[in-house]
């Protein structure tokens, strides 16, 4: 069983929005994906209640109630969306199930600032467990300052930013539809599929 966590204790960073992402991607690799929602707020869940019969099928699965995270038997594709906040036990029962690890993170002073002690928490764990964490830059433009300085600033953390994935209304209307870029015709989001190919590359190795 494949888990992969995506986790950042600030909130509205985008944590859902790549998680949605991240699990219609491996369902359309034929995998047998299950969506685990480790917050209260269960916005994964919600989204999945929103997801059309015929489109690829996507298994929910409430975490938020269990100091144990456990996946169901069966399951041989987890992504879990984790709630703001995470760190302490919690985050170490999170990192000991998880095998890849994504963080989305805004190019902003205050978002970097809010996650830095996340960062050095995970550092540590890091040292503990065999884990491949990767970044993903949320809302933002490669070919800006803010960028180069989020860049600059993963990189002295000896992280990978794995792409910068644009300010864009398509996630917001393809998730009231309970769908993903990889839901529909490559033409109609391939500016954005083209920004998800490292990502992609990173969840099949």
């Amino acid at each position: 069983m494949s888990v992969i966590v995506v986790a950042n204790p600030k909130g509205g960073v985008g944590k859902s929005t790549l998680a949605t992402n991240v699990a219609g991607y491996l369902a359309r690799q034929g995998h047998s994906v299950m969506l685990g929602d480790a917050d209260r707020q269960q916005s994964s869940g919600q989204w999945l209640a929103l997801r059309p019969p015929q489109a690829r099928p996507i298994v929910t699965w409430d975490a938020s109630s269990s100091e144990v995270l456990k996946p169901p038997r069966g399951t041989t594709h987890v992504v879990l969306d984790t709630p703001a906040g995470l760190h302490g036990r919690a985050l170490k029962e999170v990192l000991r199930r998880a095998d890849k690890l994504l963080i989305p993170l805004q190019p902003s002073v205050f978002d970097i600032f809010a996650t830095r002690a996340f960062l050095d928490e995970l550092q540590e764990r890091r040292r503990a467990a065999v884990l491949d964490i990767g970044v993903v830059g949320m809302r933002v433009d490669s070919r800006t300052l803010a960028a180069d300085k989020l860049r600059a600033f993963v990189e002295s953390l000896g992280l990978p930013v794995l792409a910068y994935l644009r300010e864009t209304q398509i996630y917001i209307h393809l998730a009231a539809q309970g769908l993903t870029l990889f839901d529909v015709q490559p033409a109609q989001v391939r500016r954005d599929l083209e920004q998800w190919v490292p990502i992609c590359r990173w969840l099949d190795r």
